[in-house]
């Protein structure tokens, strides 16, 4: 599938405002509901669209502090690295993660309530997950840019 420029402009739309209905993306489309309906849907079916949530205030639910961990595995082996990255997974406080090129092995993005927060889940989570060797943590001391629209054009 080919996006063409008003896929672009329903793509751009939703990412700012996923809560707006066919009828509200119409009228900024200059579309039929139904048409945009349509587009929607098919937006859906080919994997542009492949959830809708909503972003919640991190301070309003206790979650203070933002970390990027780089994380050292001991090995490289196929099922080093797969045993990592099913195990970090299922750690909630992890939002992201990323295998990465480089010096390092992952990088993972930690929210927790605060410092003493971002300690225990170091010491008795992270740490103990299979194959780490070390880890090194940075706390970010303001947040000058936060989205997660990506750019269409």
């Amino acid at each position: 599938m080919k996006l063409d420029q008003t896929d672009i402009k329903l793509l751009e739309l939703l990412q700012e405002d996923a809560t707006l209905n066919n009828k509200e993306l119409s009228l900024h489309l200059h579309l039929s509901v139904a048409a945009t309906h349509e587009r929607v849907k098919k937006l859906k079916t080919n994997g542009y669209i492949i959830k809708t949530v909503a972003l919640l205030d991190r301070y309003k639910i206790g979650l203070g502090l933002i970390s990027f961990s780089q994380v050292f595995l001991k090995a490289h082996t196929f099922d080093v690295l797969q045993e990592f990255e099913k195990e970090v997974i299922l750690l909630p406080e992890v939002m992201e993660c990323y295998q990465i090129a480089g010096s390092y092995d992952f990088m993972l993005r930690i929210v927790t309530k605060d410092m003493d927060s971002y300690n225990i889940f170091l010491r008795h989570k992270l740490s103990l997950l299979p194959h780490v060797n070390t880890v090194h943590t940075y706390f970010a001391l303001s947040e000058v840019k936060s989205v997660t629209a990506y750019p269409l054009e």
